[in-house]
C-alpha cells in the first residue's frame, strides 16, 4: 500500500502534467507548410498526404538509425501504433536517408509509417534540428482544417523519464535505477 507521501508525491506529478499540457495549449496553434518528405522508396510525399483519412497526425522527429535512444522510444510504439492509428495518423519522420530508413524500419519490426526528412529543412522549422545541424528527438502534434491548413497544436521534446518510453519508469522502480544500462 502505498504511502501518504507516495499519493502525495504522484498527485502532483498528475498536477504538474496537466498544467504543463495547459501551457502547451496556451501557446495556441502554429502554422506550419506543406512540407514535401520523402517515403522510403524516395518518392516524395507532402506533409499534408500523411494525415490520411484522419486530421490531425503525430509526428515523431527521430536522429534516425544511429540513435540507439530514437530506437528504442520507436521500438516501442509497435505495441501502441495500432491503437493510436484509430484516433489519429501516426508518421515517424527520421534522418537517414530513405533506402537506410526502410531497412532499418523493416529490420526493427516497425508497424508504422515512416518518412525521411533527409535534404529538407522540416526537422529545423519544426525545432527539432539543432544550430549545429544535429537532429533532435520529439514529436509534433499536427491539424489539418477543412480549408487544408496546417497547423501545429503542441510538440514536446524527448528524452529519458518522458512519458514516451515505458523502461524509464520501469528502471526508476528498480533498487539500482537505470545502473549503466543503455539502449542498443
Amino acid at each position: 500500500m502505498p504511502t501518504a507521501a507516495v499519493v502525495d508525491a504522484y498527485t502532483k506529478v498528475i498536477e504538474a502534467k496537466k498544467a504543463l499540457l495547459e501551457a502547451i495549449k496556451a501557446e495556441g496553434p502554429e502554422r506550419i507548410d506543406d512540407w514535401e518528405l520523402r517515403n522510403p522508396d524516395s518518392s516524395p510525399v507532402r506533409l499534408s498526404e500523411l494525415f490520411g483519412a484522419h486530421d490531425e497526425l503525430l509526428v515523431v522527429h527521430n536522429m534516425g538509425s544511429g540513435c540507439s535512444y530514437c530506437t528504442l522510444w520507436a521500438d516501442g510504439f509497435r505495441g501502441i501504433a495500432d491503437h493510436v492509428e484509430r484516433r489519429c495518423a501516426l508518421v515517424l519522420c527520421s534522418d537517414d536517408e530513405p533506402a537506410r530508413l526502410d531497412s532499418f524500419a523493416k529490420s526493427r519490426g516497425w508497424n508504422f509509417r515512416c518518412v525521411s526528412g533527409q535534404g529538407s529543412d522540416f526537422a529545423k522549422a519544426m525545432g527539432y534540428r539543432n544550430e549545429a545541424g544535429k537532429p533532435l528527438p520529439g514529436v509534433s502534434a499536427l491539424h489539418r482544417s477543412a480549408d487544408g491548413t496546417i497547423v501545429r497544436t503542441g510538440h514536446t521534446p524527448f528524452g529519458p523519464g518522458d512519458d514516451f518510453c515505458a523502461v524509464w519508469p520501469f528502471f526508476d522502480l528498480l533498487e539500482g535505477g537505470v545502473k549503466e544500462w543503455v539502449p542498443r
